[in-house]
């Protein structure tokens, strides 16, 4: 007989044994999902840069390569006015929007209201075109082309007079466009790190007020800059330029405020989209809105960017006439923003009182470990921002406000090197250091001089074998500095009553009528080399050894050049060709900008972005001779033109677009300097630090908690202990 077992005599239950194939199945989904994510981070490298690049090089080629009037306002007064105003628009139906009005005065006065782009004033046999450039220096431009050939097949003698001249401190006009240019930016660029750097900071009670600080901090520093600096505001519109920058930057934040709840991350592709891609070219800035298709006419009355642009040049050209519109778009911009923020907030709270952590994707700014010091923490914030809005204000702004020709190399031509010195020294007595000549007796030696960009043009004196003087140019070779060769001389020789001739030796092609689209295929190259490293390390940090990231940018580096090529000929059809050319110099440029960024990304981290964009782009675009010629800017500029690679990339497509590839070779020289040399350096570094391949994992509350409302909610949603 066995006696029953005591609870304390029972023998111990042996645990059950694993499933193995389940715990292998377990660990496959793990490496699956590792997979998953690790080619969602490498696809993440190649596609950020490709909507960022392909989206701004898209919007400046396709509306700025060759601009065409589309019903440019322009009204015309006096004797047969309504039969001028008919033979206009019968020459071009589309271009011109006619009106005509009651008296000469009228006509004027809606030139200085910018009601019209320009008006016609007839009488008996001579027609006035009045025009205001400081609406607009591109405007009178056009409509100068538009009425002259007009008046001339009507036997009528034009003269032009400027209503409202732009003031000798800002020559260009750029001073509204750069303000404009550089609000927009301070109004997004925060949002593009605070997403995923700082989340906390975008609940709606911290973010409001930090936003106006900020609008405050970058109002002060643009009036700084562009008033006692660089001496572009005049002191007397100080307040006016500040209210107007504190207001312009507040909107946009509002707006983009709005967009990090919609959006995430992903939000400054929108900012850049509204703001920069279509903003800028339906702004009325850098050039005429009515030379953009019709659509960016519509976007001109409620963009912000269009808003701060013609709200600064109404007070800094035009005593305030016209601004409170525009101002009421940015007051209505702030109100709607704000106002739709708070709904979104209070919509997610309803369906999700308790939402979980947000993930710290950048867990800090300067490549290192996450900050423990709420100052240190803070500092990068601020300065990333700060420093990029400074730099374009200055540098860009500072190059390129006042473009007068300096030391401009063009050539004298006369029937003997005695008479062409003789003129020479006549010329640079009444235009000083604006001009070097070289002297010669033959027009055909000029003109290899002109076609090889030795100089800039040349003015042929007149002879008995061809009695009109004769100024040779080349547009293809740089047409701001082609424009300013024909307009001065052909003064010199209005004045010694001799007739000129023009001649150009390389013409600008219709898809390319103002010269801007190697600059433009040269930003999207500087653009795509250096967004790979700064998307990759933090998208994908395993991607940062030179192991690895060097056959990434052998696959990355052709892949964009043929987008930007595809973008360039087929998509806008601002190229024709050259594939192959551009393709192998879009592919070293790429490489070498990467590069380049590569070290200062290895120093800095995110931060790298700051010198980086300084160098490439803020110093890299006024001494590329792209937008405006290099003998029109500070000196600093000329020698700079030689050793950065924006130029070099500028001048390689110019030489491969128009020059069948003379001259090419030294720009890529330099740019194979900058990819070897750039290659060493991030070895060497590499040898001294460790590469980081891995990035810190921080939560922290949701925007639509505060901390203490965030630690109350894991409390309570925390299981309580069992009983004992």
């Amino acid at each position: 007989m066995t006696t029953p077992t005591s609870p304390t005599d029972a023998q111990p239950v042996e645990a059950p044994i694993p499933d193995r194939r389940q715990a292998r199945a377990d660990a496959d989904a793990v490496r699956k999902r590792a997979r998953a994510e690790t080619i969602g981070r490498y696809v993440a490298m190649f596609a950020m840069p490709l909507i960022m690049v392909g989206m701004m090089i898209t919007g400046y080629l396709g509306t700025m390569h060759n601009p065409t009037p589309h019903h440019m306002p322009i009204v015309v007064a006096g004797s047969d006015a309504q039969a001028f105003a008919d033979a206009l628009t019968d020459a071009d139906p589309d271009a011109v929007a006619m009106s005509v009005a009651d008296s000469a005065a009228l006509a004027r006065q809606q030139v200085v209201d910018r009601e019209v782009s320009g008006a016609v004033v007839v009488d008996g046999t001579t027609a006035t075109l009045y025009t205001a450039s400081a609406a607009g220096a591109s405007q009178v431009s056009v409509v100068t082309s538009l009425v002259a050939p007009e008046a001339v097949a009507s036997g009528l003698t034009l003269t032009s007079e400027d209503l409202v001249p732009l003031p000798d401190g800002d020559a260009s006009g750029m001073g509204a466009m750069f303000l404009a240019t550089a609000l927009a930016m301070a109004g997004y660029l925060p949002f593009s790190v605070l997403v995923s750097y700082a989340p906390r900071l975008l609940r709606f009670r911290r973010a409001v007020p930090l936003v106006a600080a900020w609008a405050a901090v970058v109002a002060a520093t643009v009036w700084t800059v562009t008033g006692p600096i660089l001496g572009i505001v005049d002191g007397a519109d100080a307040g006016a330029v500040m209210g107007i920058a504190w207001l312009g930057v507040f909107a946009i934040g509002s707006v983009q405020l709005f967009f990090t709840r919609l959006f995430g991350p992903m939000a400054v592709i929108v900012g850049m989209l509204f703001l920069m891609v279509l903003g800028m070219p339906a702004s009325n800035m850098a050039m005429s809105v009515h030379t953009m298709p019709g659509f960016y006419q519509f976007l001109h009355g409620f963009l912000p960017t269009p808003a701060i642009g013609e709200s600064m040049r109404s007070v800094l050209y035009f005593d305030g006439a016209g601004v409170w519109p525009h101002l009421l778009v940015l007051g209505i911009g702030s109100l709607v923003g704000l106002g739709a923020t708070l709904a979104f907030d209070a919509l997610k709270r309803r369906k999700n009182p308790t939402p979980p952590p947000m993930l710290v994707n950048m867990p800090s700014l300067h490549g290192g470990r996450r900050p423990t010091s709420k100052f240190w923490h803070a500092v990068p914030l601020f300065l990333f921002p700060f420093l990029m809005v400074a730099m374009m204000i200055s540098v860009m702004l500072g190059a390129m406000h006042s473009p007068v020709p300096r030391d401009m190399p063009v050539a004298v031509v006369g029937a003997t090197e005695e008479q062409a010195q003789q003129t020479a020294d006549a010329l640079d007595e009444q235009m000083p250091d604006m001009f070097v000549y070289t002297v010669l007796d033959d027009a055909d030696e000029a003109r290899d001089l002109v076609s090889d960009r030795t100089v800039v043009g040349a003015f042929v004196l007149p002879s008995q074998e061809n009695p009109s003087a004769t100024v040779i140019t080349n547009q293809a070779g740089g047409n701001p500095a082609a424009m300013v060769v024909t307009r001065v001389f052909t003064q010199v020789a209005a004045a010694q009553n001799l007739p000129v001739a023009a001649e150009d030796v390389a013409p600008l092609p219709k898809d390319d009528s103002n010269g801007t689209v190697s600059m433009y295929v040269g930003m999207g190259w500087i653009l795509a080399g250096f967004m790979i490293i700064v998307v990759s390390a933090n998208a994908a940090p395993s991607s940062r050894p030179l192991r690895r990231l060097v056959p990434i940018l052998a696959v990355y580096a052709p892949f964009m050049s043929t987008v930007i090529w595809l973008i360039a000929d087929p998509i806008t059809g601002a190229v024709d060709g050259h594939f192959w050319q551009l393709f192998g110099t879009g592919t070293l440029a790429i490489f070498a900008v990467a590069m380049f960024t590569t070290i200062l990304e290895r120093l800095l981290g995110l931060l790298a972005v700051i010198p980086v964009v300084g160098v490439m782009m803020f110093l890299g675009v006024p001494s590329s001779n792209g937008a405006l010629s290099i003998y029109m800017e500070p000196e600093a500029f000329r020698w700079l033109h030689d050793v950065l690679p924006m130029p070099a990339a500028v001048e390689s497509i110019r030489a491969i677009l128009y020059f069948d590839g003379a001259g090419i070779a030294i720009h890529l020289l330099v740019l194979a300097l900058w990819a070897i040399a750039s290659f060493i350096v991030v070895s060497v570094i590499d040898l001294i630090k460790p590469v980081r391949t891995e990035t810190e994992t921080i939560k922290e509350p949701h925007f639509l908690l505060s901390r203490a409302e965030h630690e109350a909610a894991v409390a309570a949603a925390a299981p309580e202990p069992a009983a004992l």
